[in-house]
């Protein structure tokens, strides 16, 4: 058996091929083409294992690996890069690296997902693509009524049937190319809309109603298109040894820094599956939304929560508007929240409105 290791790059890979007692085979530049990894590999002793980062350009590489008849390893890299400790960094020193982690037994590999898995993953995941597109164009737009003072219009939903009609007559009131500008994003909105619809006509006949699906339809929030999501990147839920590593792989949990006797929660980390997470802060939010508590409430500045009454205010003596008294009710008498009305919804940074 030998120990092989790959380190890709856009255009080309640097093969390093080592001995289990860590001698040095032969090191190679492969071009990218189709092919050229497994002409390679057939050169080597079959069934060795094949160390390849998380880059890219895996996909096709992983399948070359495969169809060489060599095992697959693929590599988290940002552990390994940490486990190596190089302080110099070239194609050769990370893929010796690489192999010196296999030989070791402490390579940090991830769960290869199977090549229909990864076919499928891409209708969610475009029209995931999509759906950001037309919420940057919608909101140009909006921007674009803020500044001609022209967005305060009575409807549910700007960008419905009604919505659009009234949209296009406030164009009308906007300069000549301002307006021209306007009707071609709108324009652009509902070509993005029809293709969104597209994208769901086509997950509805692709995935039908599974055991899996049919439990996380279940959960609070959660549509077909989310469920489908959830179902899809999350793949074999037995690789998960424990529910809070799935929790982590999701996104859903915070960095923890405790020391000292004082303990602070920050934000996740970069390395989680993002799409997964995108599921689970949409299912949230729909709940937000539907229970009418989209928003915390607004709150108070620390001087004037601390400043002693003056003056005659009925409002501060008895517990009205000024110190939040009738204002502010019960969640569970009202199901709102004062001054939440109107408010979107709480989303992290990088993470992009979707249709559920």
């Amino acid at each position: 058996m030998e120990y092989i290791a790959f380190d890709a790059h856009k255009h080309y890979t640097l093969a390093s091929v080592a001995t289990p007692d860590g001698q040095l085979v032969r090191e190679e530049r492969i071009q990218h083409e189709r092919g050229a990894v497994r002409q390679f590999l057939e050169r080597c002793e079959r069934g060795s294992p094949v160390a390849v980062e998380t880059v890219g350009s895996w996909y096709w590489i992983v399948d070359e690996i495969e169809a060489a008849g060599c095992l697959p390893k693929l590599v988290h890299a940002r552990k390994a890069k940490l486990m190596v400790g190089e302080i110099n960094k070239t194609d050769k020193l990370d893929a010796r690296g690489l192999n010196r982690l296999q030989r070791n037994g402490t390579l940090p590999t991830v769960w290869i997902p199977p090549g229909e898995l990864r076919d499928q993953r891409d209708l969610p995941r475009t029209r995931m693509v999509f759906v950001r597109q037309r919420t940057q164009l919608k909101n140009r737009i909006h921007a674009t009524l803020a500044k001609y003072a022209l967005h305060d219009l009575e409807v549910s939903d700007l960008f419905g049937v009604r919505g659009r009609a009234l949209l296009r007559e406030r164009f009308e009131l906007l300069p000549p190319h301002t307006a021209y500008a306007s009707q071609q994003l709108l324009a652009q909105v509902e070509a993005l809309g029809r293709q969104v619809r597209a994208f769901e006509k086509r997950i509805e006949a692709t995935f039908k109603l599974t055991p899996a699906i049919q439990r996380l339809l279940t959960v609070p929030g959660v549509g077909f298109t989310l469920a489908v999501v959830i179902a899809l990147e999350v793949g074999d839920v037995a690789r998960f040894a424990r529910a809070e590593k799935l929790a982590g792989y999701a996104g859903t949990t915070p960095r923890v820094h405790a020391s000292g006797g004082k303990t602070r929660f920050g934000p996740s980390r970069p390395d989680v599956n993002r799409y997964l997470k995108w599921a689970f802060v949409e299912a949230a939010n729909a709940i937000c939304l539907s229970r009418g508590r989209a928003a915390p409430p607004p709150r108070q500045s620390p001087l004037r929560a601390h400043r002693p009454a003056q003056g005659a205010s009925e409002g501060r003596r008895s517990g009205g508007p000024a110190f939040g008294g009738s204002d502010l009710l019960d969640p569970q008498q009202t199901g709102t929240l004062s001054g939440t009305e109107g408010r979107r919804p709480f989303r992290p940074r990088g993470i992009c409105a979707a249709k559920a």
